[in-house]
C-alpha cells in the first residue's frame, strides 16, 4: 500500500476531533443574496465545490458534467434532511474531510470509475446540504435562499472545471494536481481546527 494510503488511513481516529468548519456558524437572516453569498464566504464550502469540478473535468465526460449534477441534487436531499430536523452525525467533520478526500483525488489523479466518482461526491453533499439546511428555516426567504445557495454552488463548480481543462497539458496537468493538493491542505486545516 503506497504510503500517502497508509498515513491518511492512521489519521483517521483524529478526525473525531474536528471543529465547527467556516460557513457553518449559525442561521442566515436573509434570501436569494444571502443564500448566493453564503457557499462564497465559507471556504470549506470553495475549496469542496472547487474540487467536484476538478476532479470532473480531469476524468472527462460524463465526469465532468455528472459529477456537477449530483453534487446540488443531492445537497438539496440533504438540506431537506437539516430542515426537518433529521440528525446527522458527524456533519462539520465530514464536510472538513470533503476538501481533504475531494483535493487528494485531484492531486493523486485518481481515475475512479463514474459510480464510485459520484457516490463520493454524492455522500459528501448529503453533509454539506444537511448543514445548510440546518440554517435554513431561519432565512426570511428560504426559498430563495436556496436558490442563490445552489446557483453559487454551481457558480464554483464551473470554475472548478474551468481551471480543470488545465489539465489537458503536461505544465497544466501538474497545476491542476497542485490546486488538488492546496485544496486538500486547506481541508486539512478546517479538519483539525487550525484555520
Amino acid at each position: 500500500m503506497p504510503k500517502p494510503v497508509v498515513r491518511g488511513v492512521a489519521a483517521l481516529p483524529l478526525l473525531l476531533v474536528a471543529t465547527a468548519t467556516l460557513a457553518h456558524t449559525g442561521a442566515e437572516a436573509g434570501g436569494f443574496v444571502s443564500g448566493f453569498g453564503h457557499p462564497v464566504r465559507g471556504l470549506d464550502h470553495v475549496v469542496a465545490m472547487v474540487a467536484v469540478g476538478l476532479w470532473g473535468a480531469f476524468l472527462g465526460a460524463p465526469a465532468i458534467w455528472l459529477l456537477p449534477v449530483v453534487f446540488p441534487l443531492v445537497m438539496a436531499l440533504g438540506g431537506a434532511l437539516g430542515v426537518i430536523g433529521v440528525p446527522l452525525p458527524g456533519v462539520e467533520t465530514a464536510i472538513a474531510l470533503s476538501g481533504v478526500v475531494l483535493g487528494l483525488l485531484v492531486a493523486f489523479a485518481v481515475r475512479a470509475p463514474i459510480w464510485v466518482a459520484a457516490t463520493v461526491v454524492g455522500v459528501f453533499a448529503v453533509f454539506h446540504g444537511h448543514a445548510h439546511g440546518t440554517e435554513l428555516p431561519g432565512a426570511a426567504n428560504p426559498f430563495a435562499y436556496g436558490i442563490g445557495f445552489v446557483v453559487a454552488t454551481g457558480l464554483l463548480h464551473l470554475s472548478g472545471i474551468g481551471l480543470g481543462f488545465l489539465a489537458g497539458s503536461r505544465g497544466g496537468r501538474a497545476v491542476v494536481r497542485g490546486v488538488g493538493g492546496l485544496i486538500a491542505a486547506a481541508g486539512a486545516v478546517f479538519l483539525f481546527g487550525l484555520a
